[in-house]
């Protein structure tokens, strides 16, 4: 009898977990596939910052990159298996034309290219995150959207700062 009763209950928590996932637009599962690619090629190119650039604020951007990112994975792993929405494990390195660009530098030409991509990559994920936030319709991936918005444009910040071409003495 207390089989059936454990049984029942892990019957009752696969139902619910399967209704909120259900209950999740289409707009918010996409966000959410998208915001997990977005955070894995993020710590993709924070890792190669690290390994191929040749400024320190360029080295120091690529590994607050990976910290925040992996970070970001993590959370939004755990809300994605709340939801019960599958989100990517891996990003194909082969099929991303950024990466593939960036993998051939080294130095500065590395440092140049990769703060030009990431001031763009960032106001485009900041757009993003702040439309989902504003108008998704799931409390916890808007609040997840929400989270990150200050993160990104920390990010963006620093991107810019590493665009900016190096003053003269």
């Amino acid at each position: 009898m207390r089989i059936h009763k454990v049984r029942m209950a892990f019957c009752v928590i696969g139902l619910a977990a399967i209704a909120y996932a259900a209950s999740l637009s289409n707009a918010d599962k996409e966000f959410l596939v998208m915001a997990a690619k977005a955070n894995m090629t993020e710590a993709h190119e924070g890792q190669m910052a690290e390994d191929q650039g040749a400024s320190a604020e360029v080295k120091d951007f690529g590994k607050t990159l990976v910290q925040d990112h992996t970070d970001a994975y993590g959370q939004l792993s755990i809300l994605a298996n709340k939801a019960g929405v599958t989100i990517p494990k891996g990003i194909n390195t082969g099929k991303d034309r950024t990466i593939q660009q960036l993998v051939h530098l080294k130095g500065s030409g590395f440092d140049r290219q990769f703060a030009r991509y990431e001031v763009t990559a960032h106001r485009q994920a900041i757009a993003a995150f702040k439309r989902e936030a504003e108008h998704g319709e799931d409390p916890d991936v808007k609040a997840y959207a929400s989270k990150m918005v200050p993160i990104l444009e920390k990010h963006l910040m620093l991107a810019e700062q590493c665009a900016k071409p190096p003053k003269k003495s």
